[in-house]
């Protein structure tokens, strides 16, 4: 039965009944300006049927008035509710829906897609389960699409369905959308996106929308309902670290006391062991009410009112946890900030931090670095204007119970706020310290009274004497690729015209100040970073270095960039098919991995993310070690590094 044929209160009520355990999808729309995402959203309730007969003829009535189909229904019309967004044919705020479909139930929002709007865009994002990124097949990926795409990673949206629209006005081109697939596909290497599904469609006509169309038989993939009705996503709620933060507290009588909210995450049961923050006071769980009555167990995402065995002073911003899994409690985070005011965010000016339920004031001691969208570079900055992503520093004025956000949104991302006009400002989502400790690409020393020796030797002294500037070469590519091969070719091409080079070989690395490391993508992130300081204390001494690393991510190879300096650093991919390199390799690296498993081997059992900033590409399959040594020796000419001829 559709939303379409209910007729009465008795079909209404059998309707709701049948869907009320349907499994809830929060759903983002995203793309573009002029993308279509509300011509989908409009165009999908209505071939499925899910729009009831009042509904229907409202936006009949709309479509003669506003709409732009020429005198047909205009599908956009059923979001785009406000009187501004009709008159221009855009959407300015969220527009939320709520919808059925066979199998699941729907809460959408549709945001919009102006830059200036991009505030609009991210809160809804930090909800949303599922995300629905539209590409106009006539204009492609833009730098707005990599801004929300890489917003919905950010706020760990990990199910993207890219939805290329349009198709119908470039004639349905197959060519169009495997160009597109190819572009998104690379530039998602850098996402934190674990589910990506790609769909040709056409909005106005409704192709591939709820049916396959026949305009483009070479596509075989699912509709875009299909995939909304099938894609998993039930394994992502975290129902492990149970955290429960108070929004009410409950006092309808002398005799009730209650504490209301929803479970951001985890379960809890009656006589569960509680502890609470910030008092760390202990209690247990007497009841878990509801407005239907009492529950044997809850679990995240749950409406529900707690009460306990004692009489606690607990207030709005507290939070329950399990004593044995409890959050952090600190007042120095470090997080990723998404700039919204129209004043940039500084360091050294106190904002109030709204996290959760709890409220304090807070400041921004430093910015790491800014993040480039449109090539995820990591760039010096001084301040974070509008829209800008950034990674940042913040000393809190008290200490707060929180989670990274990766283990929980709630518990785990805070808004700012100016003090002066209480306008929001920034988003943050909080990093894990920890795992990004375990890096140690941007640990502090372990004492603060450590300070750099400089030596009497000037680099411009250094540079003059020896007639070369100091740079690293980092050379990245599979195993068997031919990095060192090339770099010791390099080494002697350079000593022999009177410049001074050294070899950093990742192995010969791990066979003395990296012999504790093992091949875990952790492991091979340090090894290239201690690499990383010889080549830095050997660029100080005015050296050249020639670090030869598979060095598999963009990640690991940003930050070997931001530890050297761009000014010093150059970054040579070696390229060569896998197959080959497999061939060349006789160290039993491929073929230990085949046997016995358990080893990170980048191409094999773990990612190797093409370098997409390379300065120099190198065909080690295709040309000769002598030719590739002669691209390298013109690079270092053409950047000043050497001056001999």
């Amino acid at each position: 039965m559709s939303l379409a044929n209910l007729s009465s209160p008795a079909d209404i009520q059998d309707f709701l009944t049948a869907h009320e355990e349907k499994e809830l999808v929060r759903l983002l729309t995203c793309g573009n300006v002029d993308d279509g995402k509300s011509t989908l959203i409009g165009r999908l309730l209505l071939d499925a049927g899910l729009l009831a007969s009042d509904v229907l003829a409202s936006l009949e009535a709309d479509s003669k008035t506003y709409g732009t189909t020429g005198g047909g229904i205009d599908p956009a019309l059923l979001l785009d509710g406000l009187q501004a967004e009709r008159e221009q044919g855009i959407t300015i705020d969220v527009a939320h829906r709520y919808f059925f479909t066979k199998k699941r139930k729907f809460i959408l929002a549709d945001v919009p897609g102006h830059t200036q709007y991009t505030r609009n865009m991210a809160t809804a994002a930090s909800s949303a389960d599922m995300a629905l990124v539209l590409v106009d097949a006539t204009k492609g990926i833009t730098e707005q699409t990599r801004r929300h795409s890489t917003i919905i990673s950010l706020c760990g949206v990990r199910h993207v369905i890219v939805a290329v629209n349009k198709m119908d006005v470039v004639s349905y081109d197959e060519r169009v959308f495997e160009r597109i697939r190819s572009e998104f596909t690379e530039f998602a290497t850098r996402l934190d996106c674990t589910d990506l599904h790609f769909i040709p469609l056409s909005a106005l006509t409704g192709a591939n929308v709820v049916h396959a169309s026949e305009a483009c038989l070479w596509y075989q993939g699912a509709t875009l309902l299909y995939l909304l009705e099938n894609v998993h996503i039930a394994s992502d709620r975290n129902l492990i670290d149970f955290r429960f933060p108070v929004q009410l507290v409950s006092r309808p009588d002398a005799s009730y006391r209650g504490y209301a909210g929803t479970v951001s995450s985890g379960t809890v049961r009656p006589g569960d062991e509680v502890i609470i923050f910030p008092s760390r006071k202990h209690s247990r769980i007497r009841r878990i009410d509801t407005y239907e009555g009492a529950l044997p167990e809850a679990f995240a995402g749950q409406a529900i009112t707690l009460t306990l065995t004692d009489e606690l002073d607990i207030s709005r911003g507290d939070v329950l946890a399990h004593p044995n899994n409890v959050p952090t409690f600190e007042d120095h985070l470090e997080a990723i900030i998404i700039s919204f005011g129209e004043e940039p965010l500084e360091p050294k000016t106190e904002y109030v931090v709204r996290l959760g339920r709890m409220e304090t004031k807070g400041v921004i001691e430093f910015i790491r670095y800014e993040l480039d969208v449109n090539t995820h570079h990591r760039r010096q900055a001084q301040s974070l204007p509008l829209n800008a992503i950034g990674r940042v520093g913040l000393h809190l004025h008290q200490k707060v119970p929180c989670d990274s956000y990766k283990r929980n949104r709630t518990m785990g991302s805070f808004i700012l706020i100016d003090r002066v006009t209480n306008h929001t400002v920034g988003a943050g989502m909080i990093l894990d310290r920890k795992l990004e400790d375990g890096t140690h690409w941007e640990k502090e020393p372990t004492s603060r009274t450590l300070q750099k020796e400089k030596g009497e030797i000037t680099v411009e002294e250094r540079v003059e004497n020896w007639h070369q500037k100091p740079v690293t070469l980092l050379f990245s590519g599979f195993s068997g690729s031919g990095k060192s091969t090339i770099a010791h070719a390099l080494e002697q091409r350079l000593f022999s015209g009177g410049n001074i080079a050294m070899v950093l070989d990742g192995e010969n690395m791990r066979m003395g100040l990296n012999r504790d490391l093992g091949f875990t993508s952790l492991d091979r992130s340090e090894n290239v970073r201690r690499t990383m300081e010889v080549a830095k204390l050997l660029n100080d001494s005015g050296i050249i270095a020639l670090s030869a690393l598979i060095a598999p991510t963009e990640e690991i190879r940003a930050n070997a960039r931001a530890l050297i300096g761009s000014d010093r650093f150059l970054l040579i991919h070696c390229d060569a098919p896998l197959e080959e390199c497999k061939k060349r390799h006789a160290k039993g690296l491929y073929e230990a991995e085949s046997q016995k498993g358990g080893m990170d081997v980048p191409g094999v059992s773990s990612a190797y993310e093409k370098p997409m900033d390379a300065d120099l590409t190198l065909d080690t399959a295709g040309e000769s070690v002598e030719e590739n040594v002669e691209k390298l020796v013109q690079l270092l000419k053409e950047h000043g590094i050497i001056l001999f001829s």
